[in-house]
């Protein structure tokens, strides 16, 4: 389905403080918001979402709506997005990413990897993480240095989407690994990957929406759980979520914004967990907490 680019263009401040409104409005209809600097324009910032054409109209009139008449002065444009796989095509073509001694990339870069490095083959495709992603990359350095302090023997990717981070897991531990995700393709998806890189008998990939599935109850509580979802689902589960982490375990927190990062601290907070570390790559934040 074709997609509508909705934007709006403001110096720094101002586009901070509008994605933030943006993001608590909008924040259970799964619309993506990208906040980026323009490269030719340095010190203007561009606040995009991304809608389906036929929605653009409603969701132009609520911006509206959400930001005041006046909508700080500022004109929202469109661009529309065919349904070239574009992206898919710029990802194919996208280098190897490096992650301290997780190395990410496509099966045209088998012969990228070095000995010592943790190789994960994942092509792009209609699952979401191929490691260029700055929160898939962010939790990638996260647990590279979790895992110089500490092993793990039961561990939890939450919403694996291509199951990157549940092969890193297999790789780089002796854990248990359970894979979860709310969209039956992706863990389709998830599980071809696993068997593309020899690690299909270590995990075990369910759908299920949130922590609702009872297999989390029979596998928990885990000694590592990483969620890279989005910050409204991160504050709404985190009972559940730090229920399903056992005392002293590690939480890795990611598909966040920075201005999120203190609103999310303060909920898991309030969960009797502390913030350990806090890491931003390509402008995505990535926690982690502990027990």
């Amino acid at each position: 389905m074709n997609q509508t680019r909705l934007f709006l263009q403001a110096r720094k401040p101002e586009a901070y403080h509008i994605s933030s409104i943006l993001d608590a409005a909008l924040d259970d209809e799964a619309v993506p918001i990208a906040l980026f600097e323009l490269e030719e324009k340095p010190g203007e910032w561009c606040i995009s979402l991304y809608v389906n054409h036929k929605d653009a109209d409603e969701y132009e009139a609520k911006i509206h709506r959400i930001l005041g008449s006046d909508g700080f002065g500022l004109k929202i444009s469109r661009e529309e997005i065919t349904e070239t796989d574009w992206v898919g095509q710029t990802l194919r073509e996208l280098a190897p990413v490096r992650a301290g001694r997780f190395i990410v990339h496509g099966s045209h870069d088998r012969l990228v990897p070095k000995a010592y490095q943790h190789a994960i083959e994942i092509d792009a495709g209609q699952a979401f993480g191929t490691g260029h992603h700055g929160t898939t990359a962010g939790c990638l350095d996260m647990l590279e240095l979790c895992l110089k302090s500490r092993n793990y023997y039961n561990a939890l990717d939450l919403g694996t989407g291509s199951g990157v981070l549940a092969v890193a897991l297999a790789q780089a531990t002796n854990a248990n690994i359970l894979a979860s995700d709310i969209d039956p393709v992706a863990v389709q998806v998830a599980k071809k990957n696993f068997r593309i890189n020899r690690c299909a008998s270590r995990i075990t990939a369910v759908v299920s929406r949130g922590l609702e599935n009872q297999i989390f109850r029979q596998r928990g509580p885990f000694d590592l759980v990483i969620a890279n979802i989005l910050a409204g689902p991160l504050q709404r589960m985190s009972n559940s979520l730090c229920g399903e982490l056992e005392v002293g375990g590690t939480l890795i927190l990611s598909g966040l914004l920075p201005h999120q990062r203190s609103r999310i601290v303060a909920t898991y907070r309030s969960q009797g967990l502390r913030l350990v570390h806090h890491h931003i790559r390509d402008g995505w934040l990535t926690l982690v907490l502990a027990g």
